[in-house]
């Protein structure tokens, strides 16, 4: 067999290769044992049937084809680990020479993934806030602490804003009362405002046992989005009694003695969070950086296979919430051409994102270790609700090892990035970020790690890279004695 390689774009191939007939042989004899077992002929038993029989009953042409089809896939396979093609789409086959006797040649068009040029790691710069946490952001942590420990004590006044009443609640449209929209004994922080529109200007300044009359249009049932008129009647009015900010309120509240241990450790956890944030946006910058920098060009194909993924995983998720699309667009104020847009750009960045970061990978020969694998699906089985190893057995049923392997490889890249970037605030003053250590692997754990990069490096969003180097696209053709088929 020969395979020859034409580059038609940056990020798709053709293939063309030449198989002399000899080496169709094998599935040759393999179609007429199959075909001899399937067909039935008069004085021969079932696997028997020689081959001059098939030849005479089904045509030569027939068993011809048969063969092919079931050379291909291998031939195509072996074609591509040839020419090293690293393949992203199912090909496009075109079969244009073949005869009986005559050696087979045909086509295969296929994307691959483009070629990534890094840029100096050290070149890179990104701006991060500055971790800065001010006396006010303390007291206002504070003031969220001692909230948690209020108790509610009934007054005898009319009721204010941040206040919790106890309401009986009904609904009426055209003067007669609505089904299923009324409420007894419902609790309320009045001026939350999460409750119903127009709530809390009708009972602010209500008194125990009075009723409130309002329009609002209504949120759920058959008559959802109508106006009705909503009867709100205060049944009791508490008012929330903050403990003292002493160190009396520190040792029950936490583990401190003194109020001014609690807020060091305040302003300590505060600090800790605002160094988190800073290494978020860091990876953000930094990703944003280098797709200006790299020029990665998408493949359509795959380009189009994320925005599929990605509308059938809106398409999920409106259908849980019970609205349609039409509705989510309104409530993002984007029409339909805005949206479809957006979507296509961010799939796009999505896309060439991970192209730059398994340049990294390939280039750093990043790897993943077994403890590290199991760290994550650990921690993923804590998120889900399931225990680490069912949670695993439904990772191996699919792709989703593979893509967790990839994740987790990728953040390695960009963490690997970071380290060598250089980060600085806003007034230029360098930054050392809170990265997570990447411990050096001894020389046999940096074999398997290798291993392991060469199975999930490159695992791409919605494509199947394993079963496109396999097999060739069912929607093939074809020629044979002047046929067309499909394989």
């Amino acid at each position: 067999m020969k395979a020859t390689k034409e580059t038609l774009s940056p990020t798709r191939v053709k293939l063309t290769v030449e198989v002399p007939f000899d080496e169709l042989k094998p599935s040759l004899d393999a179609t007429y044992r199959k075909l001899a077992r399937q067909v039935r002929v008069s004085g021969f038993r079932p696997g028997k049937v020689p081959p001059r029989i098939l030849d005479q009953r089904l045509g030569r042409g027939v068993i011809l084809d048969e063969a092919v089809q079931e050379a291909l896939p291998q031939l195509y396979s072996e074609a591509v680990q040839a020419e090293e093609v690293d393949v992203l789409s199912r090909p496009e086959v075109d079969i244009t020479e073949f005869a009986d006797g005559g050696q087979l040649v045909f086509t295969a068009e296929v994307d691959v993934r483009p070629d990534v040029v890094l840029p100096e790691f050290s070149d890179l710069q990104v701006t991060v806030d500055a971790v800065e946490v001010t006396d006010e952001q303390v007291e206002e942590q504070l003031g969220a602490l001692r909230d948690r420990f209020a108790q509610l004590q009934p007054v005898e006044r009319a009721v204010q804003t941040g206040d919790f009443v106890s309401l009986d609640l009904s609904a009426q449209a055209d003067g007669k009362p609505i089904e299923g929209a009324e409420a007894t004994g419902l609790s309320y922080e009045v001026g939350s405002g999460n409750l119903i529109e127009g709530l809390d200007e009708a009972i602010v300044g209500a008194a125990d046992g009075e009723s409130r009359t309002f329009t609002t249009a209504l949120l759920a049932g058959e008559q959802a989005g109508e106006q009705a008129e909503v009867t709100a009647t205060v049944r009791g009015v508490k008012e929330k009694e903050l403990p003292a900010l002493d160190d009396d309120f520190a040792t029950t509240a936490s583990e401190f003695d003194t109020l001014d241990e609690l807020r060091v450790d305040v302003r300590s956890r505060l600090e800790q969070s605002r160094r988190t944030e800073q290494v978020g946006q860091a990876r953000e910058k930094l990703l944003e950086g280098l797709l200006e920098r790299v020029e990665v060009p998408v493949p359509a194909s795959l380009l189009e296979g994320e925005i599929e993924a990605r509308e059938h995983r809106l398409s999920h998720e409106l259908e849980n919430i019970g609205t349609d699309r039409a509705t989510y667009l309104e409530t993002l104020g984007q029409s339909a051409e805005e949206f479809d847009a957006e979507v296509r750009e961010t799939a796009g960045k999505a896309i060439r994102s991970q192209f730059i970061l398994d340049a990294v990978i390939d280039a750093e020969s990043i790897g993943i270790d077994q403890g590290e694998l199991m760290e994550q699906v650990i921690m993923r089985a804590q998120r889900s609700g399931l225990q680490p190893d069912v949670y695993a057995q439904q990772l191996a049923q699919g792709e989703g090892l593979q893509a967790l392997m990839a994740d987790v490889l990728r953040s390695k890249a960009l963490f690997l990035l970071l380290e060598n970037a250089k980060v600085v605030d806003g007034e230029g003053t360098p930054v050392e970020l809170v990265l997570p250590a990447r411990p050096a692997p001894d020389d046999d754990e940096a074999d398997d790690d290798h291993a392991g990069h060469d199975h999930a490096g490159h695992d791409h969003a919605g494509d199947a890279e394993d079963e496109a180097a396999a097999e060739p696209a069912q929607a093939a053709t074809a020629t044979s004695e002047g046929v067309d088929r499909d394989i």
